[in-house]
């Protein structure tokens, strides 16, 4: 089965893209989802963060505060380090896991932090979704209300935009409209239907 890792910088459009792939049928594996799996309620990943940083990581509910976590991973690098060799081994066993049970012609690993990760080894073929940085910064300022500053920490604590373009075996440009992404799509598929057909 062919492996496509998608990825790309916060804003470019990764889970619109891996949305209409899914449309097209595609088996969509994606990290962030199982990264919220373990850290739900009871999950043992979730037990280790409220060890190593107190009880004020949870909500009143119980569950993960978000917010306070992403506060304290952008100011304490220490503290990105240890969530990323707390969760990065679970999501990777967890995506193995995914793909050994599929019996499809090709899948998508949505991994966002594909580069930053070391990742590249679950993929076969890389898919990088890219836009300009300042359009970037618009979308994720209406998506999550966060400050211009807040946006370009997190951009800066990715690989940079030259890197992913430069590794990249496929691209696709998030600039235009929703019509011309889902072509976009269409034609990517057609191609990794074809490459899968080629190792059968």
């Amino acid at each position: 089965m062919l492996k496509v890792g998608l990825t790309g910088g916060i804003g470019c459009g990764k889970t619109t893209v891996s949305e209409l792939f899914a449309e097209l049928g595609v088996a969509v594996i994606d990290a962030d989802l199982i990264a919220r799996r373990l850290v739900q309620p009871g999950q043992p990943a979730l037990r280790q963060i409220v060890a190593m940083w107190g009880k004020d990581m949870l909500e009143s509910d119980g569950s993960l505060n978000r917010s306070r976590l992403r506060e304290r991973v952008f100011s304490q690098p220490e503290t990105k380090q240890a969530l990323e060799a707390l969760l990065h081994p679970l999501i990777f066993q967890a995506m193995r896991t995914e793909m050994a049970v599929l019996n499809n012609p090709y899948c998508l690993l949505a991994i966002p932090l594909l580069f930053e990760t070391q990742m590249t080894a679950l993929a076969d073929r890389i898919l990088v979704i890219d836009c300009p940085t300042q359009l970037q910064i618009e979308r994720v300022r209406r998506r999550d209300q966060l400050s211009t500053g807040q946006i370009e920490a997190i951009i800066a604590s990715q690989v940079s935009r030259e890197y992913r373009l430069a590794h990249a075996d496929d691209l696709i440009e998030n600039t235009a409209s929703n019509d011309k992404l889902a072509e976009d799509v269409k034609k990517l598929h057609n191609l990794y239907l074809s490459f899968s057909n080629c190792q059968d």
